[in-house]
């Protein structure tokens, strides 16, 4: 229940559902401008007033009805991927859809009727969600829907539909009567229609484009991560393979060791098999996320260094703690360099056109936590980035997209989290929290 409430997406389709309840009472000039039609037709009646009326109302109640439409929806998807109930997505829709029109003729003088419109309305939502699948964002079901609610509603002015529950409002019965008495029923109808296939017809086509497109990018986001587990399996493979070279050349120095007596190769031998042993524990914590290994602070920052300048002239600014040697951890050290390293490029490009652009990686300790960031000085990023930045195959620059997953992935291994600070045109940092 505390998950609902604190849920934003929830209180904006309450806000929704509010807005369209309310609207007849502040949308005042949608009533006066048909009621300006009204009085032109009861005074010369004419085709064209009433085609361009008839236009005017239906307009009217398609921005009338989105709102109700749009938050039922939205709420329904929202407290249904909580619940984890499929069935709350379309049930929550069909309740709160026709007791919004109750609520609504409660407050009114032009009462809205709940007829075979609506319900044919209410049937294309329950079919835009099955088709759609939570693919689609609230921008692509809001435009869905307007074309949904535009076309459905003409068939409400069609005349020979009135006896099958069509069009029983005040102002639609009103438009298709003078329709019938000046014999421009048949015209009306066809004007109707055609709009109203014109308009379902687009919302189809947009629903399949649209759904087709998320479909895409979600197969492109499996190839990423299949190319990502594919990469990791080479290389690991890779790395298991240079352990019998090792293990022979451990041997071989052994044997030196064994027959020497000079001093100085002895020394050269103990340096070789240091450097071994240093190496086998590099390949362990490739090979092995679970493996950790103790060391300090500056020991962590001087690898980092190593290994993302070496062979480069960039330079990196520190931020660090007094007496950083002091301080231990427990990492899988060559896991949470690759991590950092990937933050470091991704600050590099962010100042890539910044004239005086600068990367700093930071550390804070507050009791037995670390936090590793590093930070730029770049154009910063938005709130939807900000959002979306955490995503696999998300990428601002038009690359894989898969750094900050893994990342992501790092520091969920060490049970920690990530986050990140960001203002636009003031740079940004990203957190690893240990």
């Amino acid at each position: 229940m505390i998950k609902i409430f604190s849920n934003k997406l929830i209180w904006l389709s309450l806000l929704l559902i509010l807005m369209g309840l309310t609207m007849p009472q502040w949308l005042s000039s949608g009533y006066k401008g048909l009621h300006l039609f009204i009085s032109h037709m009861q005074e010369n009646p004419n085709g064209n007033t009433l085609l361009l009326m008839t236009f005017s109302l239906v307009m009217f109640n398609t921005i009338h009805a989105l709102p109700v439409y749009l938050g039922a929806v939205l709420l329904g998807d929202q407290i249904g991927e909580l619940l984890q109930r499929n069935w709350i997505k379309i049930t929550i829709p069909l309740t709160f859809i026709p007791l919004s029109y109750t609520m609504t003729n409660l407050f009114i003088r032009n009462k809205y009727h709940f007829g075979t419109g609506s319900i044919l309305i209410l049937f294309f939502v329950i079919l835009l969600y099955l088709l759609e699948k939570g693919r689609l964002n609230l921008f692509m079901k809001s435009l869905i829907l307007v074309h949904i609610l535009f076309g459905v509603q003409w068939l409400d002015e069609v005349p020979f539909l009135t006896n099958y529950g069509f069009g029983h409002g005040a102002i639609s019965t009103k438009v298709k009567l003078w329709a019938i008495e000046m014999g421009f029923s048949q015209t009306l109808s066809l004007y109707a229609i055609l709009l109203c296939s014109i308009f379902l017809l687009n919302a189809f086509i947009l629903t399949g484009y649209l759904v087709r497109w998320r479909v895409i990018q979600e197969l492109h986001l499996i190839k990423l991560e299949a190319l990502e587990a594919r990469s990791d399996r080479e290389v690991l493979s890779l790395v298991h393979d240079l352990k019998t070279p090792l293990t022979s050349i451990e041997g071989l120095i052994s044997l030196i060791d064994l027959y020497n007596k000079n001093r100085k190769i002895e020394e050269y031998c103990n340096n070789v098999t240091n450097s071994i042993k240093s190496m086998n524990e590099m390949i362990s914590e490739i090979l092995y996320n679970s493996h950790m290994s103790s060391c300090s602070l500056k020991e962590l920052i001087d690898y980092i260094l190593s290994s993302r300048l070496s062979g480069t002239d960039k330079k990196i600014g520190l931020e660090l703690p007094d007496n950083p040697e002091e301080i231990k951890i427990l990492i899988n050290k060559v896991r949470i360099t690759r991590a950092v390293v990937n933050l470091i490029n991704n600050a590099f490009d962010a100042i890539m056109e910044h004239p005086e652009g600068k990367v700093t990686i930071k550390a804070k300790v507050q009791g037995n936590k670390l936090s590793l960031g590093v930070s730029d000085n770049g154009k910063g990023m938005n709130s939807e980035e900000q959002e979306k930045v955490w995503k696999a195959g998300y990428s601002t620059k038009h690359q894989s997209g898969i750094g900050l997953s893994f990342v992501y992935q790092v520091a969920k291994e060490h049970k920690g989290k990530v986050s990140l600070e960001s203002k636009l045109e003031q740079g940004t940092t990203f957190w690893i929290h240990l």
